[in-house]
Formats: C-alpha cells, structure tokens, sequence
C-alpha cells in the first residue's frame, strides 16, 4: 500500500459509509477554507483589521476540525445524524454572519461564503433540513446587519442593510426551494436505480435457474461444469456427474394431469436440493431429468452422497386432493477422467441412466 494510500485511510478509515460522512466534513472545511483566504485578501487590501480575522479564522477552523474530530472518533454515531451535515451548516453560516460583521466596507465578501455553503447543502440535507437552515441564515444576518447598523451607522448605513437584507430573504429561501426540487430528483434517481437492480435481478434469475423448479437451467448448468472442468485441469482433481430421471412421470401427468406432474417435480426438485452440498450443483436439465454435479471428489464417495439422497427422495408422497404419487428416482453416474471432454462425463452417466432404468429403475448405477 502506497504511503498517500495509508494517510488518506488514516484519515478517512476504511469503513465505506464513515469515509463518506469524513469526506463531506473535509469538504466543508476546504470551502470555509476558501473564506478565509478571502477574509485574510481583505486584511491584505487593508479593509478588514487583522485581529479580529485572526481570531475568526481559528475559531471558524477549529469549529470545523472539531466536528471532523467527531466524525472520524464515531461519536457522532450517537446522534440522529451522524453526518453532522445541518449542525456543520448552521456553524459555518454563524462563522459567516461574524465575517459581516468584522469586514466593514468588504462585507459584501461574506455572501459568496454563505451560498456556497448553501450550495453545498442542497447535495446532501434533505428539503426539511434545507428550510430550516435558510430561516436560520436569514435570521442570524437580518439580527447582524440590524445590530450593526445600530452600533455603526457610519459603517453600517440602515438603508444599505435593508438592501443587503432584502437580497438574503430572497436569495436564502430560493436556494431552499431549489434543494427540495434537487431531493427529489435525487429520491426518484434512487428510486429507478432500484427498480433496474431489481429488474436485472429478475433477469439473471431467469437466465440462469428453471422458472417451475428453481434449480439451475440447462445452460447454467453446462457453464458451472465447464468451469469445474477447468478447475480440475489446473488442479489435477477430479468431479463426477450424475443424470438423474424420475420413474413413471409420464403415466402420472397422463392420470392425474401435468398440475399434479409439477408438483412432483417440485418437490423432488427442493427435497434433492438439501442434500447437495454447497459446493455441488443440481439442475433441471430437461423435461423430468436433472443433472447434478459432485465437485472434487470421486465415483466412491459420490455413489454414497448420491444413495443417500436417493433414499430420501424415494420417500416422498405427493398428495393432491385424493391422489398420492410416490416418488422414484434412477441415477447414473460417472466420475471425469483426465483428458475428457465434460460431454462425454456426461454421455457415460446418461448410458449408466439407461442401465438403471433397464434393471427396473429406482436405483443408482455407477459408470466403468
């Protein structure tokens, strides 16, 4: 990890959602930073007195790096916002309407301070929180430019003030307006990002798993046994493949009807399902067929994993209305050899299908 890499983490932490909150509070103070390179411009052009900014500048950064401080400890977790967004705010609009007082003839400076904080809230503070801030803004500056022009009229005169005021009440309540315009596009962006998640998810699931069954489909199937074939190509282990038919469907869907068929199917489907292990695969292959896939090991310890799972389906009764279906199910399986091909596993497991089916059905046969 690269030293910039180490310091911003230091910084910021790893945790994704505290980064965020820490990354916001920077860039509030980078931009009540760049009020007070206006604020010290001002002391330069020998408009505002020099200790007065002085002492506006540590109490304005110091307020700031304290609510960094906050964040970064995770004590602002204890809050309803741990963000500290609005608080942040109402703090550098307090810092804000202080300048207007110290800068005198350069007042006007202080402005472009307030609506860039103001600005910076309508990314982030929702309608509600915006309003609030502006009455706060055209409280705090309405109180300091009356308080001012009463102590310094010369400085202050009543009829700039009113002006300066006039153009805060219109200004300040406008930018709300446009912050909840702003939430709510921001709240139907979300929205849509949802719904298209929601939407590509539908989609996956149906290009990937059998709509009746829920397993894994034909083509999912052939690329997870792709992949374990080349796993095991660069491994030098083994995988074993079983075709898996149920007995008698046929007679069943032309008896009692194709409702009672899914039925079966389903409930062979989920019965067989909990007894794969996780890193093995089972799927729908076609009509009343299913392929499983017994990743890592062999034809021995796969014929009892296969049995076993064969015992539990084959208990299985299927009641619907006056009708039971037992449940039968014939296996074959074959274990990969080195060198061949996934649709030859697959064509030895189908011809061990067949001799299970051929000795009566509703057993397992392992392939030579």
């Amino acid at each position: 990890m690269s030293p910039s890499r180490r310091i911003v983490d230091l910084l910021l932490t790893t945790d994704a959602v505290q980064r965020v909150r820490l990354a916001q509070a920077s860039l509030a103070m980078a931009l009540l930073a760049i009020g007070v390179l206006t604020m010290h411009f001002f002391v330069w052009a020998g408009v505002a007195p020099a200790q007065p900014v002085l002492l506006w500048t540590a109490f304005s950064l110091g307020g700031m790096a304290a609510f960094f401080a906050l964040i970064r400890s995770g004590f602002s977790r204890r809050f309803k916002e741990p963000s500290l967004t609005v608080p942040q705010m109402l703090y550098a609009i307090a810092c804000g309407a202080v300048a207007y007082a110290i800068l005198g003839a350069g007042r006007g400076g202080a402005f472009p301070i307030v609506m860039t904080i103001l600005m910076f809230g309508m990314f982030v503070a929702t309608p509600a929180q915006m309003r609030g801030v502006s009455i706060f803004c055209v409280a705090i500056f309405g109180a300091t430019m009356a308080a001012m022009a009463w102590h310094d009229p010369d400085a202050y005169p009543w009829s700039v003030e009113v002006g300066h005021f006039l153009m805060i009440a219109t200004m300040v309540p406008a930018v709300s307006v446009l912050a909840g315009r702003l939430s709510k596009l921001r709240q139907r962006a979300r929205l849509q990002r949802a719904e298209l998640a929601q939407a590509l998810a539908h989609i996956r699931e149906l290009a990937t798993h059998d709509e009746l069954t829920g397993l894994a489909n034909r083509r999912h199937m052939q690329e997870l046994m792709e992949q374990e074939h080349q796993r095991c190509i660069r491994s030098g282990h083994s995988f074993c493949l079983a075709l898996l038919d149920l007995d008698h469907l046929k007679p069943v869907n032309q008896a009692h009807g194709y409702a009672v068929g899914d039925q079966v199917l389903r409930a062979f489907s989920a019965e067989a399902l909990r007894h794969v292990r996780v890193s093995d695969a089972l799927g729908r292959w076609s009509g009343q067929q299913f392929v499983l896939m017994l990743a890592d090991t062999r034809a021995v310890l796969a014929r009892g994993g296969l049995e076993r799972m064969h015992q539990r389906v084959s208990g299985l009764r299927i009641v619907q209305g006056d009708t039971m279906v037992a449940v039968t199910v014939s296996a074959g399986l074959a274990e990969h050899h080195a060198g061949e091909s996934v649709a030859a596993t697959l064509d030895r497991a189908r011809r061990a299908l067949l001799e299970a089916k051929a000795q009566g059905g509703a057993r397992v046969v392992v392939s030579a």
